[in-house]
């Protein structure tokens, strides 16, 4: 009898030590290994590209962010939660399988969206022996994670690089125009900033934005 609850305790102190560390990396873990990373960038270049300083504020641009990121990783933890998660709670899987089944959809999620040529970057500078025989589902998380991280500040430049497009195209007219009428002091980020602001509403800019976010992960 007290070797159960001798055994009982030490695996209650095992789960415990996992969730507290869970939840000490798992800011590290939605920056490394969501889509929080490209949508948070993206955000960013927005706001510079519209010419606002502070808005919206860094605050109201992270809670969309996590809210979207929440949104497009549903499925991922709804498949850890059903494969691992709940047989871990359970006592059905000691905490190495948890680990290794709860790393199994967002290794899947990751890939999904990890360039071949970031993977076989990191592929040809592990050293571990044997990676480069390895399928792709069976790399580990050191070299899917950094592959990933890669590919996503790409597609979050290429995202901002399309965005300054349209709002280049204003800043040129107007500053051409002020030229024009002889008017070099007035600043054109004055004048080119509520032209801007009236484009991005007229697009329905936060809309198109969004949606496309949305569809550049599925």
């Amino acid at each position: 009898m007290a070797d159960i609850v001798i055994n009982g305790g030490a695996s209650d102190v095992v789960r415990i030590i996992v969730i507290l560390t869970i939840i000490t990396i798992a800011p590290f873990m939605l920056l490394m290994m969501t889509c929080f990373t490209r949508i948070i960038i993206v955000l960013g270049f927005l706001r510079h590209a519209m010419g606002l300083q502070q808005t919206p504020p860094t605050q109201v641009l992270i809670g969309l962010a996590l809210f979207l990121t929440f949104f497009i990783m549903s499925p991922v933890l709804s498949e850890i939660n059903e494969t691992a998660l709940q047989p871990y709670n359970e006592r059905e899987i000691e905490t190495a399988e948890f680990l290794e089944r709860a790393a199994v959809p967002a290794k899947e999620f990751m890939l999904a969206q990890t360039g071949t040529d970031e993977l076989d970057f990191f592929r040809g500078l592990s050293r571990e022996p044997g990676t480069a025989e390895l399928s792709v589902t069976r790399l580990p998380l050191s070299i899917v994670v950094p592959a990933f991280m890669i590919s996503e500040l790409k597609r979050a430049f290429i995202f901002g690089f399309l965005m300054f497009i349209p709002f280049l195209v204003i800043d040129t007219i107007v500053a051409s125009t002020l030229m024009s009428m002889g008017m070099i002091m007035l600043p054109p980020v004055m004048i080119s900033m509520p032209f801007k602001i009236l484009l991005f509403v007229v697009v329905d800019g936060w809309g198109l934005l969004v949606n496309n976010l949305i569809m550049s992960f599925n």
